[in-house]
């Protein structure tokens, strides 16, 4: 993940987890953990724990380039947001992804479990100038979750080997969506060679239409894209291969 509360493993493949929160079921784990206190770093749950861990040992430069895959996505279907347009990166690591959206005029709220991760996002975006776009907000998402709508919603790769109720998570990404707002979710659907396994050979991610229907959605939402596009995705060594990822892009309707 880059990082979330669960995290969003990695805007960048050379580096970061990339299993699945549950490898034997493409719905995610069955915790009903949804207590509503944010991360607290003297008393750290499973995953702040997992992920300042993570961050505190990574080099503070993985992760700032915005996904490839989101950037395309929405280019293609998101005008430039008018004056107020909100966003919501959740899982946002290094913040590659928020930064990239903030330059192009989003206000952007930045969720991570991570203190680390997010000291350094405020940090980016104070050199790029865009301090006033991107505000950190640190959330275990299985605990508790950002108040408000936003315009545009973003997860990518938003896996973690620690279970959490990741189906919980992604709905109330669903209901955080503004009437007209956008979902995007970009996920992993392969493992490279190079990626870190965490001694599941045989992990099995959910095809694009699984993860859709995980949401729940009723007849509000309009699905623009759910696919699994190749990629050619380049390693720590400079190797390449090829990978999958899964897109699911919906809109809830206008009001």
């Amino acid at each position: 993940m880059n990082s979330d509360s669960t995290g969003n493993t990695s805007t960048n493949d050379a580096t970061g987890p990339t299993g699945p929160t549950c490898p034997t079921d493409p719905a995610g784990p069955t915790s009903t953990n949804d207590a509503t206190s944010p991360a607290d770093s003297a008393n750290p749950t499973d995953s702040a724990a997992f992920w300042e861990g993570h961050y505190a040992g990574v080099d503070p430069q993985w992760g700032t380039r915005p996904n490839a895959v989101l950037a395309e996505v929405v280019t293609a279907l998101v005008p430039a947001p008018g004056v107020g347009g909100r966003a919501l990166d959740l899982g946002c690591g290094h913040g590659g992804d928020a930064l990239w959206l903030a330059s192009l005029g989003w206000d952007v709220t930045a969720v991570d479990v991570s203190a680390t991760a997010l000291e350094r996002v405020a940090a980016g975006a104070a050199a790029s100038g865009l301090a006033d776009r991107v505000h950190p907000d640190r959330h275990d998402l299985a605990r508790s979750f950002p108040g408000g709508t936003f315009d545009l919603v973003t997860a990518s790769y938003f896996h973690t080997p620690v279970e959490i109720p990741r189906d919980q998570v992604l709905r109330r990404a669903a209901a955080a969506v503004a009437p007209g707002g956008l979902l995007v979710l970009v996920e992993h659907a392969s493992l490279a060679p190079w990626s870190w396994r965490d001694g599941h050979e045989d992990v099995r991610f959910p095809t694009p239409d699984e993860v859709r229907t995980s949401l729940r959605l009723d007849d509000g939402w309009h699905t623009e894209r759910c696919d699994a596009p190749e990629r050619t995705a380049t390693g720590p060594g400079g190797e390449t291969a090829t990978v999958t990822d899964n897109v699911i892009a919906v809109r809830r309707r206008p009001a």
